[in-house]
């Protein structure tokens, strides 16, 4: 309740805070459990749902099962409530889905792109604006992962594709008031994570996704550290495993040389780099046990030295991550435990595969525009467009079915 003084501030962080845990909770928790956990009184619950549900915010079903007597309301997204685009921009291709309060997504596309600038966020610039378009006042905000450090709000740059302070609100012709939430790749998937997956309730935790190559990011009380730049979520370009290749980020001996797509391929000696090769990498991955081992190697070394440093209590992956950890966890642990200090060894932290494997960058971003939009101030001005709110409902699709899961994501 901090900083509401009068009733009618009280009753807006509540309808807030309401808000937050259906999402927070997937849309799976009762109307009674929820009042529990919020510590309302029961008519105020009720006053508050019926608030929400009139303005088109929240839509009450029965539970699936529940004792005898009257039905219990479980609260979830209205059929016409508000939609977060968000988009997963990688080396090679982007996904772009609508997502409801409490987590459910639709992919709406999914498209490969050339790798420049333009080819990349022209196409998905029209996409979005289509959508918008056909959503109206549904969509609350766009949400735009990275595969790079993003700077100032929307200056990216990503080295394997040569990209440098490309503006991506402008080439998504998304500038202003009603521009995107720009991030991190990352950084994202370990804010899902610690909203979604197994940081749930860890206070220092530490993310790794492996996809082309290698990022990573300290996640503290629920939040990815951003960094004074916000640039952050780049553990991948440490020198932790001793090596001297160049990187196309500059530096010499990054991490993320030893570990990824990029690795797989050219330990097997085929052409990397740029965006390409997935198709190939998934064959490696799948086929190549001597070249699996070795990226889970470097990987268990550089997790060995960042353990050191910032003693997680969890450490999760994601990505590439999971599969290098079910299909070498043996060859990762056994590189990680000899560069733990001894004072780590009697108590490591664990070590595990994300349950949200390729969403959760896309998941983040979803989060990101969420958490803009439940304030006082998002609900109130969605109440003040909710007449004009668009038609359209995008066909619902849980977030395990994505198009960017299992050994061919593309």
């Amino acid at each position: 309740m901090i900083g509401a003084t009068t009733s009618g501030e009280l009753r807006a962080h509540n309808r807030v805070r309401l808000l937050r845990a259906v999402h927070d909770c997937g849309a799976t928790r009762t109307r009674s459990q929820l009042t529990r956990d919020l510590n309302l009184a029961r008519g105020t619950a009720s006053v508050l749902v019926a608030g929400l549900a009139e303005d088109g915010l929240l839509h009450e079903e029965p539970a699936r099962e529940h004792a005898r007597g009257r039905p219990t309301q479980v609260p979830g997204p209205h059929p016409r409530g508000p939609l977060a685009l968000a988009v997963d921009v990688r080396e090679d291709a982007w996904e772009l889905a609508a997502c409801e309060l409490g987590g459910r997504t639709t992919v709406l596309g999914l498209q490969p792109h050339d790798g420049t600038p333009e080819g990349v966020l022209g196409p998905l610039g029209d996409a979005l604006a289509a959508h918008r378009r056909r959503l109206g006042h549904r969509v609350v905000g766009v949400g735009v992962a990275l595969a790079g450090p993003v700077r100032h709000g929307g200056l990216v740059d990503i080295a394997h594709l040569g990209w440098r302070s490309v503006d991506v609100p402008q080439l998504l012709g998304l500038e202003g008031a009603e521009g995107p939430i720009v991030g991190n790749d990352t950084a994202f998937a370990a804010l899902a994570e610690a909203r979604r997956g197994g940081l749930q309730g860890v206070r220092v935790g530490l993310h790794l996704h492996v996809d082309f190559d290698l990022g990573g990011v300290l996640v503290v009380e629920g939040r990815p550290l951003a960094g004074a730049s916000g640039t952050g979520a780049e553990f991948g370009h440490m020198p932790l495993t001793g090596g001297d290749r160049l990187c196309p980020c500059g530096a010499i001996g990054c991490w993320g040389m030893d570990v990824g797509a990029n690795a797989l391929l050219r330990h097997v000696g085929l052409a990397y780099g740029g965006g390409r090769g997935r198709a190939q990498a998934e064959q490696v991955l799948a086929t190549s046990e001597e070249a699996v081992a070795a990226n889970a190697r470097a990987l268990g070394r550089g997790v060995a030295a960042l353990v050191n440093a910032h003693d997680p209590e969890v450490v999760t992956l994601s990505g590439h991550g999971v599969e290098l950890y079910e299909r070498a966890g043996q060859a990762l642990m056994d590189s990680c435990g000899p560069g733990l200090m001894a004072i780590r060894r009697d108590h490591p932290p664990r070590i595990e595969g994300s349950a949200l494997g390729w969403r959760g960058a896309l998941l983040g971003a979803m989060e990101s525009v969420f958490d803009a939009f439940l304030t006082p101030e998002g609900l109130e001005k969605w109440r003040e467009n909710h007449p004009d709110q668009g038609r359209d409902t995008p066909e619902r699709q849980n977030v395990t079915h994505s198009t960017l899961k299992g050994a061919k994501p593309l």
